[in-house]
């Protein structure tokens, strides 16, 4: 986990020196926007899109420029001054100031959870990146839902196999809307005689031995034989098992540590 969060720290930063050159979104509803035409202070604007996705701009009027990219919109509005003969050429620059119509919800446990501005292409990776990254209790695995043509869809990503393979094709590409959730970590309880019982993250592929290592082991009087878990079954009943110390800990395990009778 610690390795992972030096991940999202790096990729935070990254993005960051980044953003200024990476691909542009659409403009939406909401969005406010600077707009400068060079030599021309006069014809400076900052404006909100309009519901339709208009603003409204000196000299033109009514400018439809919800679902272009900045770039289209700078060349609509250059266009559209010159057909009219208000200049000759038009050198438009549209600065983006506020982002509001696409967002990404990051909830959960990250360290920053809320709604986050798409303001270029982003994958769950940076948005994770943006929201500070997995915070310490969350799961390995976030779920990314997502509504497309009216159908919403839940796809379960595991982040650190994902790092560690190198295989990064499951780190989607996402939309204005999408929903990230990080679960909470699975935990296991441990009592009787260690020296720190309580409830403790399960890491991955965790054993029996290790378990009581993360309770701090062994009290003068515990015994390592005979350690008995209480574990749901698929239908959700508890039952005691008797465990050896190579066996794997499940999510929400409890261990007793009996007291040796010697």
């Amino acid at each position: 986990m610690k390795q992972l969060m030096k991940l999202f720290a790096a990729l935070a930063l990254a993005l960051c020196v980044g953003q200024a050159g990476a691909a542009e979104l659409l403009l939406g509803p909401g969005d406010v926007i600077k707009i400068a035409v060079y030599g021309n202070p006069d014809l400076t604007l900052e404006t909100r899109v309009s519901d339709s996705g208009m603003v409204t701009y000196p000299l033109l009027g009514d400018v439809l420029v919800g679902g272009l990219a900045t770039a289209d919109a700078e060349k609509k509005i250059s266009a559209l001054l010159e057909k009219g003969g208000f200049l000759k050429k038009a050198q438009v620059n549209i600065l983006v100031t506020v982002v509001t119509s696409q967002q990404v919800s990051v909830l959960g446990q990250v360290s920053r959870p809320g709604r986050y501005p798409l303001d270029s292409r982003r994958s769950v990776l940076e948005m994770l990146a943006v929201a500070g990254g997995i915070a310490p209790e969350g799961s390995d695995s976030v779920t990314l839902i997502r509504t497309r043509n009216g159908k919403t869809t839940k796809q379960v990503i595991d982040i650190v196999g994902m790092v560690r393979s190198g295989e990064l094709r499951s780190d989607e590409e996402v939309a204005s809307n999408d929903v990230i959730f990080v679960e909470r970590a699975a935990r296991f309880y441990i009592y009787g005689e260690v020296q720190r019982p309580g409830a403790f993250r399960i890491e991955r592929d965790m054993t029996v031995a290790q378990a009581l290592s993360m309770g701090g082991g062994l009290t003068p009087r515990g015994t390592e034989r005979g350690i008995r878990v209480t574990r749901r079954d698929a239908s959700g009943k508890a039952a005691a098992v008797e465990v050896k110390l190579d066996d794997l800990i499940q999510s929400d395990d409890v261990l007793y540590i009996k007291e040796s009778l010697f």
